[in-house]
């Protein structure tokens, strides 16, 4: 069986990395990794720390590239890789542009699409945007399905999608983690040079991890957020640790509101071993990621998620992320509730993780391999 995984940003290839490291392993897989660059240097980080290097990379990143630019730019060199590889199956992750157009690349070519972590909704087309409608067309493209909960298998169910094409997984991001943290725990020289990178967190004062970038909060949303964050760190008491993303918009609102404040730490963005350190060294983290909703819980820090939406309601269900918005004056509270009640960082902090055992990633290639079997 040939199969051809597509991805093309950091989160991407975080949570597929498990999944090729599987089918490498696998005998009876040919594999081959195609990478967009819809993120360049964010995604190369990645491929280094997982030690994956693709056999096509097709180098899509230009400043400022549009939407339309992105996708159609991708569609033909995915179609381009397809044609050459021949693959039986298309592996595509979540919600990105490089998923859609990897798995509407293969549809034109009459390739099967397996689509990871496949059902999350929101329920609202343009929140997030545009991942909510991505992950939505994926899935009208996609052969097999694998859910990483029950709550989205049963959203694929409510569309139609049958049993038979589908397998609640996990989520791929768990494996991942497990890997990098132990990682961290059996070679200590390595994460004493991470710890020396960080040497400037104050261990006396309790750490606020900040990621921010979402499209859909660079108009106005993210200064809101910027401005209770700054608030925030008058305090005295805390530090903020915000690796801001490299969206010159997101740089310019960053550095404009939070640039030069005392216990404001801006720094560039971190490759993901040294980010899921700044995870464990965090009292609780504000985000706007998708991802960082399903790590936070595995490694007990409670998340405030400045969103309005979240097609991962399991973690505001048990508890471990909470729904803060884009209004500053929210985020300070919620905030505040954390640094100041003990009992209520408690209840966050030992949430049940709803998001898998870590084993997604063998799940994914024994049962496609199954799938592949039954059908012919």
């Amino acid at each position: 069986m040939r199969i051809l995984t597509v991805f093309g940003t950091r989160p991407e290839a975080i949570k597929l990395a498990p999944v090729v490291h599987a089918f490498q392993a696998e005998p009876g897989i040919e594999h081959a990794t195609c990478v967009t660059g819809q993120h360049r240097q964010m995604l190369d980080q990645v491929l280094d720390v997982f030690k994956i290097t693709p056999e096509y990379d097709l180098s899509l990143m230009t400043p400022d590239q549009t939407l339309s630019q992105v996708t159609s730019r991708a569609l033909g060199g995915i179609e381009t890789v397809i044609k050459s590889f021949a693959p039986d199956w298309v592996i595509v992750q979540g919600d990105t542009t490089t998923a859609f157009a990897g798995a509407l690349a293969a549809f034109y070519q009459k390739v099967r699409v397996a689509h990871v972590e496949a059902g999350l909704r929101t329920g609202n087309r343009h929140s997030p945007w545009p991942e909510e409608m991505n992950r939505r067309l994926v899935g009208q493209l996609t052969d097999f399905h694998f859910p990483p909960t029950e709550i989205a298998a049963s959203n694929l169910a409510g569309e139609g999608v049958p049993a038979s094409a589908m397998l609640v997984t996990g989520n791929t991001v768990i494996d991942a983690l497990n890997w990098v943290t132990h990682r961290l725990r059996t070679e200590p020289e390595l994460a004493k040079g991470i710890d020396q990178r960080f040497s400037f967190i104050d261990p006396s004062k309790r750490m606020i991890l900040v990621t921010g970038h979402r499209r859909e909060n660079l108009d106005g949303g993210l200064e809101r957020v910027c401005r209770g964050l700054l608030e925030i760190a008058r305090r005295g008491d805390v530090q903020v640790v915000y690796p801001v993303h490299l969206n010159p918009n997101v740089q310019t609102t960053a550095q404009t509101i939070l640039g030069n404040t005392p216990g404001v730490h801006l720094i560039p963005p971190v490759d993901y071993l040294p980010f899921v350190r700044l995870m464990q060294l965090s009292y609780f983290i504000v985000t706007d990621s998708g991802g960082i909703q399903e790590e936070a819980p595995g490694l007990g820090k409670p998340a405030l998620v400045t969103r309005d939406t979240t097609e991962r309601p399991e973690a505001i269900e048990a508890g471990t992320a909470r729904l803060v918005g884009t209004d500053g004056a929210t985020l300070v509270a919620a905030a505040t509730q954390l640094l100041d009640d003990a009992s209520c960082y408690e209840r966050h902090s030992k949430a049940r993780n709803p998001f898998g055992d870590g084993r997604a990633a063998s799940r994914i290639v024994t049962s496609l391999m199954q799938y592949q079997v039954s059908q012919r």
